[in-house]
C-alpha cells in the first residue's frame, strides 16, 4: 500500500487512543521512502514491545545448536554464517563438523580439506577431518591426521589426545569395535582453547 500524502494526525492524539493504535497509525505514516513521518519521531513504543538488540551471528548460533545435537539447523545457521562472513575457516570447518555428524562423509571430508587449505594450523578442522577417516575406514590417514592435530595443539586438548589414542588402538588391534567409533569427539575454537561441540 502506497501513500501519497502524509498522515496528518499528530502523535499526541494518537497516545491518548491508546499504544497499539498509536503504532499501527505510525506504521500507516510511512511514505514512500519507508520512513516514518517527521509527526511520529521520538514516539515511545507501545509497552511491551522488544528491544531490538544485536543479533547473534550465524557461527555461534551453529555452535549451540550442535551442542544441542541439532545438527540440521546448525547446517543452516552455518551457512547464513558463510553469507554474512564468508566462506572462513571457522565457518568451513564448522560446514564439515555439521555434516559429519548428518553422515554425509563425503561432504564433511570435503569442507574440512578446503578449511585447511585456508589455514593448515587450524587444529579443530585436522581433529575432525580424523574423525570423518575413522567413520569411513581410512585408520591409517586418520591416525596420522589425529597425530597432526595432536602435534599442533602441543597436547593440550583432551579430547583430541583421547581421538588420538582411540585411532592408535584401532590401528593396532583389527578386533576393534567399530561401535566404539562415536566415541570420537569434535572440537571447535573458542575463547582461545578447543571446545567439544557434540556429544554422541
Amino acid at each position: 500500500m502506497r501513500f501519497t500524502t502524509p498522515c496528518r494526525i499528530r502523535a499526541s492524539d494518537l497516545v491518548r487512543r491508546g499504544p497499539i493504535l498509536a503504532a499501527l497509525l505510525a506504521l500507516a505514516a510511512c511514505q514512500q521512502t519507508g520512513r516514518l513521518d517527521p509527526g511520529f519521531q521520538g514516539l515511545p513504543p507501545p509497552p511491551g514491545t522488544p528491544r531490538v538488540t544485536e543479533a547473534v551471528d550465524g557461527l555461534t548460533v551453529g555452535h549451540r545448536l550442535m551442542a544441542a545435537g541439532e545438527y540440521e539447523l546448525a547446517l543452516d545457521a552455518y551457512y547464513r554464517a558463510a553469507a554474512e562472513q564468508g566462506l572462513s575457516v571457522d565457518v568451513l570447518s564448522a560446514v564439515g563438523s555439521a555434516n559429519l555428524r548428518l553422515g554425509r562423509l563425503g561432504q564433511a571430508e570435503t569442507m574440512l580439506r578446503r578449511a585447511l587449505k585456508k589455514d593448515e594450523r587450524f587444529v579443530p578442522a585436522w581433529n575432525n577431518l580424523g574423525v570423518v577417516l575413522m567413520e569411513k575406514g581410512e585408520t591409517g590417514e586418520a591416525r596420522r591426521v589425529f597425530e597432526t592435530a595432536f602435534a599442533l595443539d602441543s597436547g593440550q586438548s583432551d579430547d583430541i589426545r583421547q581421538n588420538l589414542l582411540l585411532a592408535i588402538e584401532k590401528t593396532a588391534n583389527p578386533s576393534y569395535d567399530p561401535a566404539n567409533d562415536n566415541d570420537f569427539k569434535l572440537v571447535r575454537r573458542g575463547s582461545g582453547q578447543y571446545l567439544l561441540i557434540a556429544t554422541p
